[in-house]
């Protein structure tokens, strides 16, 4: 009897351990599901989402995506995401949450996307994050069927490509940061209000025949930092206050990488950054390589005279690039600037990427490393006492989200 006794409490024992390990080893079967329609509430860690044809959160509602999801879009009906309420997009660095199309579709012919819309939030979305995410593979065409197009949302018309984010609440909260936007028709984002935070980003091929990386207008008030933008077809960061909302546009961006931007576009306007409409811009330790100009603007309807830019590094392999970075009348001067006027000049040594690569070149590779190898002329160049738009943060549903501190080098990335 002691024995039997002695028996049954070890199997319980190791019943309980088993059970244990179970939940701690996180081997709990994959959730999978179609939604369609309405969706709000939280789709679980690690869940697998069918979206088959246009969701919509209503106003007044949220819908949290949890770590490690991968939301899968239909490629025949090319769904958009329509937010009137809120979104909270949270990946963890481990496991970000995807927002892809079927695996079979993920292929070099359909490199710039166009198979699902992208994110639209309206006036009555508050709060929109999106942290440790991929969006790829989008950028659909809008049709008269489009929810964004009976909605009155975006532009509001058939024909025109959706960005990965477009949001309109000038009186909202929008925070984006560890994420990347991938494989995208055109623009990345389209912003038309907000109070916004954009840092630690990759955005990457993107951009088939006409697009920009960052793109604002009136009622935005941003910080723009540590973001890599590497091969948009037009610029990287397009700053303007068009638009006439309140207020006006206020742009901060600092410690940005910017590479190979511009090439691609068929005319003559892209760069790096472009200034426009009487944008209030401060640009500071910015690296632009390879880009077909340095920081231009519109001289019919310049920046805001309180603008200011300084301590940016240029470099290009080729005449033309170096050219084409030179002050005039369209091409900003900055205070403290690195910039020559012949090729080769001030190479900023990544650590793992071959700065001879095609100007006009939109593949990336994960093995790159636009770290700064040791003695960068980008290193200890940067200014750090500038002050930007939200040093205090963020506050959206509970947490608060700064803006990071500038670096005493230029570039989004350091040395190692």
């Amino acid at each position: 009897m002691k024995n039997s006794k002695m028996f049954v409490g070890i199997f319980l024992l190791m019943t309980l351990f088993a059970a244990c390990s179970k939940d701690d080893n996180t081997t709990t079967p994959v959730v999978e599901q179609s939604v369609t329609g309405e969706v709000s509430g939280t789709w679980a860690k690690g869940s697998i989402i069918q979206v088959k044809t246009d969701i919509i959160i209503p106003a007044g509602k949220s819908l949290t995506i949890e770590e490690g999801v991968t939301v899968v879009m239909d490629t025949t009906t090319k769904p958009e995401i329509i937010v009137n309420g809120n979104l909270y997009v949270l990946g963890s660095t481990a496991s970000p949450v995807k927002l892809t199309v079927p695996e079979g579709a993920r292929i070099t012919k359909n490199k710039f996307g166009k198979l699902w819309g992208g994110i639209l939030a309206s006036k009555t979305c508050s709060e929109l994050v999106i942290s440790n995410a991929i969006l790829e593979y989008g950028g659909a065409v809008t049709t008269e069927s489009s929810t964004s197009v009976k909605q009155g949302l975006y532009k509001a018309v058939s024909g025109e490509f959706d960005p990965a984010i477009w949001f309109s609440n000038t009186a909202g909260k929008l925070v984006m940061q560890n994420s990347t936007v991938r494989f995208w028709q055109d623009d990345c984002t389209y912003l038309e209000g907000g109070s916004i935070i954009f840092t630690n980003n990759t955005f990457h091929t993107t951009g088939e025949s006409g697009g920009e990386g960052i793109n604002i207008k009136s009622g935005c008030v941003a910080d723009v930092a540590y973001n890599l933008i590497y091969s948009t077809n037009t610029n990287a960061l397009k700053l303007s206050n068009s638009g006439d909302r309140t207020p006006q546009a206020y742009v901060v961006a600092y410690n940005n990488t910017i590479v190979n931007t511009g090439w691609r576009r068929p005319t003559i306007k892209g760069g790096s950054i472009w200034l426009e409409a009487s944008v209030r811009a401060e640009l500071y330790n910015n690296l632009m390589a390879n880009t077909r100009f340095g920081i231009k603007r519109d001289v019919k309807k310049p920046e805001d005279s309180r603008s200011k830019a300084s301590n940016s590094l240029y470099y290009s392999y080729s005449q033309e690039g170096a050219t084409q970075f030179q002050p005039s009348a369209e091409i900003l001067t900055g205070t403290n600037d690195i910039i020559s006027n012949k090729a080769g000049d001030n190479d900023p040594k990544f650590v793992n990427y071959p700065v001879s690569t095609s100007q006009s070149n939109a593949d990336f590779s994960t093995s790159w490393d636009f770290h700064l190898a040791t003695g960068s002329p980008a290193l200890n160049k940067g200014i750090t006492t500038f002050t930007r738009n939200f040093k205090d943060g963020i506050t959206i549903n509970g947490q608060t989200y700064k803006s990071p501190e500038p670096a005493s080098y230029i570039g989004a990335f350091g040395v190692k």
